[in-house]
């Protein structure tokens, strides 16, 4: 089922929609300032100093492979950071610190503040692009090994103390930032390293690659870490530990960053001929000043606004199935590696279904596809509900019965549906009214705003749900649950807190309330923004 929004995408996790932060999510449009005249430059078909066979993709499997790999090594730490919650709830921290650990999603939908500095600004000695990939996997690497030394001590629980969630969050946060400035850097790099015949591989490479790298860094990471999955497939004999800890497996990826940084940086030439004609440093300042008043100016056109305010708050409604109901079913039991590995199965339907939905939003028409997926995701939700609420019930003392996972299969596949449904539909809508001249710009724009629409409401979840729970001490009278000082006064009087209230089902309940008064209210508006004329969606000052 979706876990979270950056799960699929992460993605934000979101990833960006677990293989994913819609939440790797939901995919953006790539920036591309001063980049897609870089594809089209009569010297971008060299590379390495040598002409490229125009004889198809054969004569480029060197590069596509690298860009593939670049793209894997990217997808690790977003990977990574999708699975700490997950081994967080399972030491039992609040929601609360749960909520401060969703911020670490958040550096993908914000790119677009600094990525006009990564396209303009450069060492041209070095390699426009380099001249930021190469610091930044460093930064990674070493990020990678300070934490397989430090972060057995962060997630330590002992006693009343429980994780670092700060010092995590934090940590996981630059590894989040790095990762998305590594991403502009391969994205800007992949339009010159690839001819214009093969340029269109590189969407290729950007997908596969992320979703590779995520699921090795999410799904197989929390596979081999478990001792019960190592022991139940993978031992004769059983142990006390799985065959990997985050230690080592931080350690490795930390190496790899390194090792393979130094072999890019060392061995892999960029084309430079793009820089026969030097700009003055002044020239690229104002560039990137330029580009900036241009996002200003295409926010306040009246048709985008309306547009950005309907997006930031249309995903409301879906924040407590997307962002808490994955923790939930961790903390009933459901074993973190099992829920990782549903994934598995998901990933043909979340290939095909793109594929079938875009032949319904090919038409001029795509917000309608978005109007009626709507109201059966916020219908999922409460099925989510339900879910959480029958798991302990079906829990037996080996574990969970096949047929309940095949309900949490079901579930997250009809969840996929809608989610995609919407998706698509919204990504077909920005293509079809970004103005062409500034396309790359103005596609980012709306997908950085698509994507913070969903990681807000997903924070605010994670954060409300202690509070609108409600626990009382049974077994020690004259004491509250009410906080966790409170909660271990009542334990040592011989008492036990029990909940009777949980927050996450007023969360889902009053979600899904908001959720379908925004269809009832504001769902009409939005597709009455089809019936705007081009002319109304571009930007006067684009030349």
């Amino acid at each position: 089922m979706e876990l979270s929004e950056s799960i699929t995408h992460k993605n934000g996790r979101q990833r960006k929609p677990v293989v994913s932060n819609p939440d790797m999510g939901e995919r953006e449009s790539k920036l591309q300032v001063e980049g897609d005249e870089e594809a089209l430059l009569p010297n971008s078909d060299k590379a390495d100093g040598q002409t490229k066979a125009s004889r198809g993709i054969k004569g480029e499997l060197g590069n596509v492979a690298l860009l593939l790999f670049l793209y894997v090594l990217q997808g690790i730490p977003l990977g990574l950071a999708g699975s700490i919650p997950l081994i967080m709830q399972s030491k039992n921290v609040s929601y609360k610190d749960q909520a401060y650990f969703s911020f670490v999603f958040w550096p993908f939908s914000l790119k677009l503040l600094w990525a006009p500095l990564v396209d303009s600004l450069y060492l041209r000695q070095f390699g426009r692009r380099k001249s930021w990939l190469v610091p930044t996997q460093y930064l990674l690497g070493l990020f990678m090994l300070y934490l397989s030394v430090t972060v057995d001590g962060m997630l330590q629980a002992d006693g009343q103390k429980g994780p670092d969630v700060i010092t995590l969050t934090a940590v996981f946060f630059m590894l989040a930032f790095l990762a998305a400035t590594q991403d502009i850097a391969v994205d800007g790099w992949a339009l010159t390293m690839l001819s214009r015949e093969n340029v269109g591989y590189a969407s290729t490479c950007n997908s596969v690659g992320q979703t590779a790298g995520y699921f090795l860094g999410n799904v197989l990471f929390l596979a081999l870490e478990s001792a019960d999955f190592c022991n139940k497939y993978l031992r004769f004999e059983p142990q006390e530990r799985g065959i990997v800890t985050l230690s080592d497996f931080l350690f490795f990826w930390g190496i790899v960053f390194m090792v393979s940084t130094t072999l890019v940086a060392v061995l892999k030439k960029e084309n430079n001929k793009q820089h026969l004609n030097k700009k003055k440093p002044r020239e690229e300042t104002q560039s990137v000043m330029e580009t900036y008043k241009l996002l200003l100016s295409i926010i306040k056109m009246p048709t985008v606004f309306t547009f950005c305010a309907l997006l930031l708050t249309a995903k409301i409604g879906f924040s407590a199935a997307d962002a808490v109901t994955g923790l939930k079913l961790v903390e009933a039991g459901v074993p973190k590696e099992q829920l990782a590995l549903l994934a598995v199965p998901m990933v043909p339907l979340q290939i095909l279904l793109p594929l079938v939905i875009s032949k319904y939003t090919a038409g001029p028409r795509p917000l309608d596809v978005f109007y009626k997926a709507f109201p059966f995701r916020l219908l999922i939700g409460l099925e989510y509900a339900l879910l959480v609420w029958w798991t302990p019930s079906v829990r037996q003392e080996e574990g969970f019965p096949v047929y309940y996972y095949a309900v949490v299969l079901l579930s997250y596949a009809v969840h996929q549906v809608a989610l995609y449904s919407m998706y698509v539909a919204c990504m077909a809508f920005h293509a079809k009214v970004s103005d062409p001249v500034i396309g790359g710009t103005y596609m980012t724009l709306l997908n950085t705003v698509t994507n913070l629409g969903g990681n807000w409401p997903s924070t605010l979840a994670l954060w409300l749900v202690d509070p609108l729970t409600f626990k009382e001490c049974q077994g020690a009278p004259g004491q509250t649950c009410g906080s966790v000082e409170e909660a271990g006064l009542c334990v040592r009087e011989g008492g036990t807190c029990v909940t009777t209230l949980d927050g996450y089902y007023v969360e889902s309940v009053v979600c899904v309330l908001i959720g379908l008064c925004w269809w009832i209210f504001f769902g009409k508006r939005i597709k009455r923004l089809q019936e705007e004329s081009p002319s109304a969606w571009h930007c006067r000052v684009a030349k």
